[in-house]
């Protein structure tokens, strides 16, 4: 090609397929290419799958088949597919799709800038020694990545592959770039931050990755996401409640609350232990903020666990719910079962649990009206008015706080809650 080709991402998933674009684009950029943030000008779409469940897979099918279009409408134009598609499916999806040019798995994807040299026939740089891209206010920051359990409807071992821990040096030397290039709130992500370090050497752990963070310099915020409920220590509370920086926020996926279904699922706890950790967690930090994930249908669920479920959330008072029906997956144990719940009565089920998580959550937000909260803000909307998020707010699942004056995006304000709407806030600068 006679001009530097220009690369444009598309992301599906979850923020750990976020950070993984943004490695790529790092690399792409370090290497010489042109990232762009308009298809209609690009060389190269590149898009980054999720594969997790059916509904995920047939997205990216979808956007799949619209890049076909694109491609065709130009000569010369590429289609790259990365992520967990080409990772959970292997060789099997090649045929597929004749129209892409080439498909890289989740474990290839420091081999990008190669793959993409090749199709545009071009010289470039290497770009190995790439980190991140420069950050907004909010940086996703990933501790680990795979997965050592086996539960029993998920695909991500096969698409993310064992547990792996990234080294403590690592973290920290990464947290320290984002932080030095603007962001303002690290989310620590992972498929399950809480086991950090149990594949490695030393007796490291998550506490220990929260007080090294928390020791780096200036004003910013630190997210707990994807805890499993095994690992709500008495010491990773006592981190959370003494460090200044780390949010009294977690997101601890429990999955069901049936006793019988979750170890069907090959998951650990019930309805009573669970809220047993709920009383510990907000003991230790009293005006904590809660979400979870919930299943609705897996195979074998009866009435009386969906009604163990519902009487659970109702009992547990999280501030955000995140409900899914089952859906069988290729390649799992629960998928092969025969005693599969018919998927109207699953799609009934997972809408009478966001309706009782709704319940909850809309009177706990309401119940923030007069509270005095610190707002990192991350946008100003059309109406001029500025968004943000409380410490209680993770970017993008939760609800945001409005104020209808001009704050600089990146600054932390405080600002006093003076109403609500559904699950945002509304506040006022104090």
């Amino acid at each position: 090609m006679t001009t530097t080709p220009a690369i444009h991402f598309t992301t599906l998933g979850c923020p750990k397929n976020e950070v993984d674009s943004d490695r790529m684009s790092a690399s792409l950029d370090a290497a010489g290419f042109r990232l762009t943030q308009d298809l209609a000008s690009a060389d190269v779409a590149v898009l980054n799958t999720c594969a997790f469940i059916s509904d995920a897979v047939e997205e990216a099918i979808a956007v799949i088949l619209e890049l076909a279009e694109w491609k065709a409408a130009a000569p010369g134009r590429a289609v790259v597919v990365t992520g967990c598609l080409p990772s959970r499916y292997g060789d099997t999806v090649v045929p597929e799709f004749p129209e892409v040019d080439a498909f890289v798995p989740v474990a290839e994807e420091n081999g990008l800038v190669d793959v993409l040299a090749r199709l545009t026939d071009t010289s470039v740089a290497d770009g190995g020694g790439a980190r991140r891209m420069v950050p907004g206010p909010t940086a996703y920051l990933q501790i680990s990545d795979g997965c050592h359990r086996r539960c029993a409807y998920c695909t991500i071992p096969s698409i993310r592959g064992p547990y792996r821990s990234a080294p403590l040096d690592e973290i920290v030397d990464e947290a320290r770039f984002l932080l030095e290039n603007g962001a303002r709130e690290l989310v620590l992500i992972g498929q399950d931050i809480s086991a950090y370090g149990r594949d490695l050497d030393s007796a490291e752990g998550l506490p220990d990755v929260l007080r090294a963070l928390s020791a780096l310099p200036g004003e910013f915020r630190i997210r707990l996401m994807y805890v499993q409920p095994d690992g709500v220590t008495d010491e990773l509370l006592s981190v959370i409640a003494e460090s200044e920086k780390v949010c009294n926020y977690l997101d601890i996926p429990l999955q069901h609350a049936s006793r019988t279904v979750l170890r069907a699922m090959h998951r650990s706890g019930d309805a009573e232990a669970f809220l047993g950790m709920l009383t510990r967690i907000r003991a230790a930090l009293p005006d904590v903020s809660l979400r979870t994930t919930v299943m609705a249908g897996f195979p074998g669920e009866t009435r009386g666990d969906a009604r163990t479920l519902e009487q659970f959330l109702r009992d547990a008072a999280f501030d955000y719910v995140g409900v899914f029906a089952y859906s069988p997956e290729e390649g799992t144990e629960a998928g092969d079962r025969a005693d599969q719940v018919p998927r109207r009565t699953r799609l009934a089920r997972a809408q009478r649990l966001r309706d009782i998580g709704d319940t909850v959550g809309l009177a706990r937000a309401a119940s923030h009206v007069d509270d005095v909260v610190t707002v990192l803000f991350e946008s100003i909307d059309e109406e001029g008015n500025s968004v943000g998020r409380t410490c209680g707010q993770a970017p993008e699942i939760d609800g945001e706080v409005v104020v209808a004056e001009q704050v600089p995006v990146g600054e932390l304000r405080v600002a006093r809650i003076i109403g609500s709407a559904g699950y945002d806030l509304i506040g006022e600068l104090a």
